[in-house]
């Protein structure tokens, strides 16, 4: 089993050299052609989506709807996608040193947006790539992120898988 990167982290693929990809830039927004009516009440947010290459040769990359999942809160409930707002890769060649990146706009309840999962399964080359997941949130919340996250929040799990991993004898 694979750990799930953090929010910003890039994870590169072993089997397309130089490939990489990442979701960042996790922000409270409004969508800027305006509110859906189906996601009323909720709280839109966007993430990116970044695919880069590092490698010498070009591929051809799809991020289409259907190959990002977001979900929000503890019971990982599935946000509200604004597709309309949301700018997809649709088959797109991304030569060496290049980038290519897809915007997503999103709802969910706001008690919800401290925690976020994105998956992403990439297509590349008319092959489908294995799923990667990355975790978040947004604080949307003035006090101090020790005091938004609690004792149960993202950055304690953190906190703690990190000492686990720690080697015996470290601070």
């Amino acid at each position: 089993m694979y750990e799930p990167n953090v929010v910003g982290d890039w994870h590169e693929y072993d089997e397309h050299a130089g490939l990489r990809v990442r979701v960042h830039s996790l922000a409270a927004a409004e969508p800027p052609r305006g509110r859906d009516d189906a996601a009323e009440g909720l709280t839109y947010f966007t993430l990116r989506v970044t695919v880069e290459n590092r490698g010498a040769r070009h591929y051809g990359i799809h991020l289409e709807d259907g190959q990002i999942d977001v979900r929000v809160g503890p019971d990982g409930e599935s946000a509200f996608i604004d597709w309309r707002s949301s700018q997809f890769i649709e088959g797109f060649d991304v030569h060496p040193l290049r980038r290519a990146t897809a915007v997503v706009y999103a709802a969910g309840p706001e008690a919800s947006l401290t925690q976020v999962d994105v998956q992403v399964q990439l297509r590349v080359e008319e092959e489908w790539t294995d799923r990667r997941l990355w975790a978040g949130g947004i604080g949307l919340c003035e006090e101090t992120v020790a005091t938004c996250a609690g004792r149960d929040g993202l950055a304690h799990q953190v906190s703690n898988f990190l000492r686990d991993q720690a080697e015996p004898g470290t601070p």
